[in-house]
């Protein structure tokens, strides 16, 4: 699994031109899986995300989780994270997995999320057309992928 966050002052998802996911304070998870993942990768990304300490505390230093600020998270999912652009300049998903792989550890990533950070996610909707907005926090940007734990 690979993911982008982005620490976020605010974030929505929107289908159709309808609203379907808002945040306020917290995260922005892009999730890409491939076919190798496995529930392993889940709970161990699970687990990073909601420890990972990248909002300031009382000094401004970056030392406090999305847990820790009772943040939210908006998780989305873009197989484009997988794009491949070694040969030419059209990029390749054939590392991204395919649906019947790919929605049950999306689904199981949005549910471990939710026990360990204690409280729901927001999401948007997997396979859809889907416009993201957001205001990147610092900026913070992190990249995280699983093999390379």
């Amino acid at each position: 699994m690979r993911v982008v966050i982005q620490r976020v002052s605010h974030a929505s998802v929107e289908i159709a031109g309808e609203k379907v996911a808002n945040i306020g304070k917290g995260m922005l998870i892009l999730v890409g899986i491939e076919e190798s993942d496995s529930q392993e990768d889940v709970q161990w990304l699970s687990t990073k995300i909601v420890n990972l300490r990248i909002f300031d505390d009382a000094n401004g230093v970056m030392n406090l989780s999305v847990k820790d600020i009772d943040g939210e998270i908006l998780i989305v999912s873009q197989f484009t994270l997988h794009a491949a652009t070694k040969k030419g300049n059209r990029p390749s998903y054939i590392r991204a997995a395919r649906p019947e792989t790919a929605i049950p550890l999306y689904e199981a990533f949005i549910q471990q999320t939710e026990t360990l950070l204690g409280k729901k996610v927001g999401t948007g909707q997997f396979g859809a057309m889907m416009a993201v907005d957001l205001c990147n926090d610092g900026p913070v940007t992190i990249l995280i992928d699983t093999k390379e734990k």
